[in-house]
């Protein structure tokens, strides 16, 4: 169906059969471009950082959407280790604890960091505070980490975020 040399857009060249409307290219386009992916991969629209396009991490689409960076309270308190740092475990937060993690493996030639554990949370700033006082009761402590071994800094987080959630 040619109309003064233009073809009929509603075909589907590959099939030669009309477009099913989800097969539309101008509706996969818009639909696409609603679409968040981090580290190549899909993110829901739920997420409090969901912000359309295309990110290598979480910090990276936080930055580019800060005001949402700042309300979101979602997320996690985890508790990573080094072996450079014998006995010594970090317990923080972030949106997404493996994403927080691949940024601690850049600052360590080694990529050696582990994330041993992650608790979601509905507040992940109270949730690490409270973290942070229930370890420092009975261990030393410097800045968010702390000297402790991780089966005993988990035993103790277990307790405290499996009875509030």
């Amino acid at each position: 169906m040619e109309l003064a040399g233009q073809k009929h857009t509603n075909i589907n060249p590959n099939t030669g059969k009309v477009f099913y409307y989800k097969d539309n290219p101008e509706t996969k386009k818009a639909e696409n471009a609603l679409q968040m992916y981090v580290d190549g991969k899909y993110v829901s629209k739920s997420h409090p950082l969901h912000k359309p396009g295309s990110y290598k991490g979480f910090t990276d689409a936080a930055f580019s959407s800060l005001q949402n960076y700042e309300l979101a309270k979602q997320g996690q308190v985890y508790v990573l280790v080094n072996p450079a740092f014998p006995g010594w475990c970090k317990i923080g937060m972030a949106v997404d604890a493996e994403d927080r993690l691949k940024q601690y493996q850049t600052s360590s030639p080694y990529r050696d960091y582990e994330l041993i554990k992650a608790y979601d949370t509905d507040d992940r700033r109270t949730a690490e505070k409270t973290a942070h006082e229930l370890l420092a009761q009975s261990h030393e402590r410097k800045g968010e980490w702390f000297y402790i071994q991780h089966p005993v800094a988990t035993e103790i987080l277990d307790g405290h975020f499996n009875e509030n959630s």
